[in-house]
């Protein structure tokens, strides 16, 4: 099921995105939210979206407004949303390339939209979406007793520098792997997948709930352990979720 957040002022273009989102398939499941704040509160709802459809002016007839673009900024500070698809819709030529250049949008949709065109930009999405999970999951090959075995990084928590090696915290299990730095572990696993943020503590970037740079704590999801934030590491990582 892919969830999609529409967020859109005007009711007759808010209700013909859904019609044509719910008609194009089964498997998708509509939000909509007609204001900043009933979108801020979707985002922060227990929902993982697949796409986002943003209306860039908010203001009615007001076309300084930019509350759409607003919103993308705030999406796109959340990790778990970094490449997510955003697609604007509007009918203010100038303001969808701002969006492009500062938020990487997937596209835009000029109105008015034909539903083709909609259900056109929605297929292309799914698509992709099917052919990374098909994808094999990258792993990392670690030595544990003495026998070689393969870890899927998405099964990793976090990792931890421990003496005369390292800790692999995983969601099932943890495991000890001698003779091997943080360092070393940190130049197989995929570039960008794991963010250091303490000399002792990587954490993978997925599984992060939120960074607390104030008290120096990175909150995993479901999971009790609290990974600490160096001193020296504090304010890029104040940077990387500034955006």
């Amino acid at each position: 099921m892919t969830h999609i957040l529409i967020l859109e002022d005007d009711r007759n273009s808010m209700e013909a995105l859904e019609k044509i989102l719910m008609e194009y398939s089964e498997d998708i499941c509509v939000h909509t939210a007609s204001s900043y704040r009933e979108a801020k509160d979707l985002l922060d709802a227990d929902i993982q979206y697949g796409i986002f459809l943003l209306d860039v002016n908010l203001g009615g007839e007001n076309r300084e407004d930019i509350g759409g673009i607003i919103f993308a900024r705030e999406i796109r500070e959340q990790f778990r949303y970094t490449f997510t698809p955003i697609v604007m819709v509007t009918s203010v030529g100038a303001m969808e390339m701002q969006a492009y250049r500062e938020l990487h949008c997937y596209q835009y949709i000029m109105k008015p939209f034909w539903p083709e065109q909609v259900k056109e930009v929605v297929r292309k999405v799914l698509e992709k979406e099917r052919q990374d999970k098909k994808k094999e999951s990258p792993s990392v090959v670690v030595k544990k007793d003495g026998v070689n075995y393969q870890v899927k990084c998405e099964d990793i928590r976090y990792i931890e520098a421990i003496p005369r090696g390292i800790r692999i915290h995983m969601k099932k299990e943890d495991w000890n792997v001698p003779y091997v730095t943080l360092k070393q572990i940190l130049m197989k696993v995929p570039d960008g997948m794991f963010l250091q943020c303490h000399r002792m503590f990587a954490v993978n970037r997925r599984e992060v709930e939120y960074y607390d740079t104030v008290n120096r704590i990175v909150k995993l999801k479901d999971c009790k352990d609290i990974v600490e934030i160096g001193v020296t590491y504090k304010s890029e990582i104040g940077r990387l979720i500034g955006g």
